[in-house]
């Protein structure tokens, strides 16, 4: 929620007045001096909404301040044009409100458009998140990045490469949800404590890799707009769209890297499919290309790709993967019940390539069990398991 600063005001003060660290409301507004405020700015105050109270005939602001425990000086804030001696019955004021519950709730269903009106609910909130756009799909779509955290150490999960493991998506965004709550309220997360991790860490998910393809797997080919007719020949005029994994253009984005790609060229289809086509060269597809980008831009420490199914958790590439990968690889293990797996006879995915160029850690991993797509009853058991790697990725 916003404020406006008053003569004196500071971050401590605020940090003080809503019991929120003080470095997360200096991340909400990183466009401010937050050592000189100045009377007249807008603060903006994270973890916080504004509610609303009618004052009741005789109420003063000091009884309402009392009754629901809240700060006398954090109401005044609130509502700097009242007069608090002289509060006319009806007169309706700003409360603000923690927001303790989650905010993000209906995971189920979770196209593009779900996810980018959550994204938006949470950076209203919580503004110490930070939002990028790192490309656009084939349909043009924005294939959005979240970043939560300081810290030098970069660290990289991402969801939906294939568009019928879009409960992937509803794992992170549930997460980023979960850890922007825990450090506002500073409750902690199966007894850790996030806000050392904030500080840390700098965490970089993109939830939704291959939006188009989502999309068309959950409405069906209307999803598809201009390439209405091309998906429903590629899925031999099937209405039924789960068991696509492709892009919209019917290319395999987890086959795209040059890394053995040309082993899956020559086993895999060789033209547009529903899943398993390589693309007609390397890093052929927008979200491919714009994926690629963004780990040569960040260098980041390790990374995470998240798919379904198996419980199972990919960890090596023809031996470039660096010894660390290993002691890693154990810890997610312990803390999600998932299966180590250093070799597949598989190829040219994202991991794959990140090992390669990189020679850092680089993980799939294969969330849930049974046959995709995966039922969305499953999303709690999946979530419990998977938000041990989670964790794991931010105090490791």
């Amino acid at each position: 929620m916003e404020v406006i600063v008053r003569p004196n005001d500071s971050m401590w003060y605020y940090s003080e007045l809503f019991d929120v660290p003080a470095i997360l409301i200096e991340q909400s507004n990183s466009q401010l001096n937050t050592d000189e405020l100045r009377a007249g700015q807008t603060v903006q105050v994270p973890g916080y909404i504004e509610g609303s109270h009618q004052i009741v005939a005789g109420e003063t602001l000091w009884d309402f301040a009392m009754k629901r425990g809240v700060p006398l000086d954090m109401l005044q804030l609130a509502n700097p044009d009242i007069d608090s001696q002289n509060l006319q019955a009806g007169r309706r004021i700003i409360i603000p409100e923690r927001i303790k519950k989650l905010m993000i709730t209906d995971l189920n269903h979770y196209t593009f458009e779900k996810m980018v009106r959550d994204m938006s609910r949470l950076l209203t909130v919580y503004p110490f998140i930070l939002q990028n756009t790192i490309g656009s799909s084939v349909m043009g779509k924005d294939i959005i990045e979240l970043q939560i955290g300081i810290g030098n150490k970069q660290v990289h999960l991402n969801g939906s490469f294939h568009a019928n493991e879009w409960i992937t998506t509803s794992v992170i965004m549930r997460f980023i949800n979960e850890y922007a709550r825990a450090l506002t309220n500073g409750t902690p997360v199966r007894e850790l404590n996030l806000l050392p991790y904030f500080l840390a860490t700098n965490l970089s998910v993109v939830p939704m890799v291959n939006p188009d393809g989502v999309d068309l797997v959950l409405d069906g080919a209307p999803a598809a707009g201009m390439y209405e007719e091309l998906v429903l020949t590629l899925n031999n005029q099937n209405p039924d769209f789960s068991n696509w994994k492709a892009n919209i253009a019917g290319v395999d984005l987890n086959k795209q890297y040059p890394a053995l790609w040309e082993v899956e060229a020559t086993r895999k289809p060789d033209s547009p499919q529903p899943r398993d086509y390589p693309g007609p060269h390397p890093l052929s597809e927008p979200e491919a290309i714009a994926m690629g980008e963004l780990a040569e831009e960040r260098e980041f420490l390790r990374l995470n790709a998240f798919h379904t199914q198996g419980e199972e958790i990919y960890w090596g590439f023809e031996g470039l993967e660096p010894l660390v990968s290993k002691t890693i690889v154990k810890e997610y293990s312990r803390v999600s019940g998932y299966r180590q797996i250093p070799r597949l006879d598989n190829y040219a995915g994202y991991k794959d390539w990140f090992i390669q160029e990189f020679r850092r850690p680089g993980y799939t991993v294969e969330l849930g069990a049974g046959v995709n797509p995966l039922p969305f009853s499953q999303f709690e058991g999946i979530y419990e398991e998977t938000l041990g790697i989670m964790l794991a990725n931010l105090y490791l």
